[in-house]
């Protein structure tokens, strides 16, 4: 899969969004959706392809919590290749603009991806990490040492996304919650919305009402 840009790419605020197939092929809904929320001249969205869900996104080894897929250790890499390569590369193509604001966002794994790169560089002004995957085990431990750099941080859930029979994945509403009271103990521009149904649910409304959030927050 290709990158895919919707919207003014000379815009001052860029929207990165890190996803699969099933983000891609809903991702006119969402821009659309976000236009409804947010004047489309002032942002565009930059949707960059994942390659190894279960690698690319998380940034430590974890063995199989459902079925036989283990999760890798390659977030770090991903990071790095997004701020050294693909950024600069979209840059050289549409302009650098100075003070242009970025916003980091995604869904699920992307989720978690998300709200961990905005722990481990100051880059990303913005962070839009919609049903994350905070029951990932080490995660509660890894936030209570790292201290978010980003100025304002979306975090959401549906309300059936903790009461499954998996035990480690039940905890993501409880390690939400506390992520929460973290954020805004750091005195970061933060909010916790619920949404109904599981987690496979309306996943493109969802990531455009946390992106719409971001973007109208004044730290941006």
């Amino acid at each position: 899969m290709d990158n895919i840009i919707w919207g003014n790419a000379k815009a001052s605020h860029w929207v990165i969004q890190l996803g699969d197939s099933h983000d891609r092929d809903v991702l006119e809904s969402e821009y659309e959706q976000i236009k409804q929320q947010v004047p489309a001249e002032n942002w565009c969205l930059i949707f960059i392809p994942v390659k190894d869900w279960f690698s690319d996104l998380t940034p430590w080894k974890v063995p199989p919590v459902w079925g036989k897929q283990a999760f890798g250790d390659g977030a770090m890499n991903t990071l790095k290749i997004l701020l050294e390569e693909e950024i600069p590369r979209l840059e050289g193509k549409y302009g650098k603009q100075e003070g242009r604001q970025y916003v980091l966002s995604g869904y699920s794994l992307a989720g978690l991806f998300a709200l961990w790169a905005g722990m481990e560089t100051d880059f990303f002004r913005g962070i839009a990490a919609v049903s994350p995957s905070l029951w990932y085990p080490g995660w509660k431990t890894y936030m209570e040492s790292h201290t978010p750099k980003a100025g304002a941080i979306y975090l959401s859930l549906g309300k059936k996304e903790e009461k499954v029979r998996n035990q480690i994945m039940r905890q993501v509403g409880d390690n939400i919650r506390t992520q929460y009271e973290q954020l805004t103990q750091a005195g970061i521009q933060t909010i916790l919305e619920w949404n109904e149904g599981n987690h496979f649910q309306d996943s493109e409304k969802r990531l455009a009402k946390g992106i719409a959030w971001v973007l109208k927050q004044k730290v941006l």
